[in-house]
């Protein structure tokens, strides 16, 4: 009996629509995405992605979403030009944000979180930076990274004081926007921010560097002139 081959299926690296809309979504959406990458820097099996094509189901290159960031437990870093979930152990990404625009429209938002919902996210962010609202939802008994199968989502009843089971991020309103904040106390920063930071402690470092020199230099003044210390 012959056997029947499968069709060659491409499935796309891009949606051919664009990251974000304005330059305030975008920021949250990088903001996000890069204090993800540094929370989990130290975690070879914990995979971040921003606006990555997610494709749940092999053999369907039309199912598919690309969050505005995602975290996947369980699966190693590394470049991908889309995240197909057969390739990945089965494993979806648990943890999804989507930062909304003024062009979001409700069909589009209800599309997403059925299929976040059909397809296994564990935890489900939305933030509207314009009117500064978080709205969430979650799967109750998944917080171990248990499995999501037959269980809805649930809202949050307060996301802007909550903290996200499976990262242990922390939500809250700070001055006139959202403040997410690490496990360690440490709030999200833009990527100004985090450069300006780096910069401020190079500068640090730099200061101390000098005033080391100036110290060892001023002991070798004493030592010519006076000999060792007693």
């Amino acid at each position: 009996m012959t056997a029947v081959s499968q069709p060659n299926i491409t499935y796309p690296d891009s949606d051919g629509q664009p990251m974000s809309d304005n330059t305030k979504q975008f920021r949250w959406i990088v903001t996000i995405k890069e204090n993800l990458e540094l929370l989990f820097a130290d975690r070879p099996d914990v995979f971040v992605a921003g606006d990555l094509l997610w494709y749940p189901v092999q053999g369907s290159n039309t199912i598919c979403q690309a969050p505005d960031a995602m975290v996947v437990l369980g699966r190693g870093k590394g470049d991908r030009g889309s995240y197909k979930q057969w390739e990945e152990g089965n494993v979806a990404p648990q943890v999804v944000f989507e930062i909304l625009s003024p062009g979001n429209r409700l069909a589009e938002m209800v599309k997403k979180f059925k299929f976040y919902e059909r397809y296994g996210v564990q935890e489900y962010y939305v933030y509207d930076p314009d009117d500064v609202e978080l709205t969430g939802w979650f799967r109750p008994g998944t917080e171990a990274g248990g499995d999501s199968e037959g269980i809805e989502f649930e809202g949050i009843e307060n996301p802007l004081n909550w903290v996200s089971p499976l990262l242990r991020i922390r939500f809250l309103i700070g001055q006139e926007e959202l403040e997410i904040y690490r496990p360690d106390g440490q709030k999200f920063l833009t990527f100004l921010e985090l450069g300006q930071r780096a910069e401020a402690e190079r500068q640090r470092a730099e200061a101390e560097r000098q005033r080391a020199e100036a110290a060892e230099a001023l002991l070798e003044w004493y030592r010519s002139q006076f000999g060792e210390l007693p």
